[in-house]
């Protein structure tokens, strides 16, 4: 089994101007995902606001995120899955309410 990082991306805005009930509405639906990926979920976490970044570019560090920045990454999961396409089957179910997710291959060094 390889693993598989799903990078959640999201537009902050969104969830400002949905309120408690939106940000309650997508913790339900991350939960829900948790329960249908089961044990292939290895981990995973939501990240804090992009006003607490810190970018580094060469040597250059500047508060928040690049700003030719559209969508923020917004979370992630880890997950062991049989291949790719395994892989894309379990990021179709995470929840990206204001965003979309990405799928990459985790490196391992063996």
């Amino acid at each position: 089994m390889a693993q598989y990082l799903i990078l959640i991306y999201e537009d902050e805005a969104g969830y400002a101007a949905g309120g408690e009930q939106v940000y309650k509405e997508v913790m339900d639906a991350h939960n829900r995902f948790a329960e249908q990926v089961g044990p292939a979920l290895l981990g995973g976490n939501a990240l804090r606001e992009t006003n607490t970044a810190t970018s580094i570019r060469g040597d250059v560090v500047t508060d928040g995120p690049f700003i030719e920045s559209k969508e923020v990454l917004g979370g992630y999961y880890l997950v062991e899955a049989r291949d790719l396409d395994h892989a894309l089957e379990l990021a179709k179910l995470c929840p990206a309410r204001f965003g979309g997710v990405e799928v990459r291959p985790v490196m391992t060094f063996e």
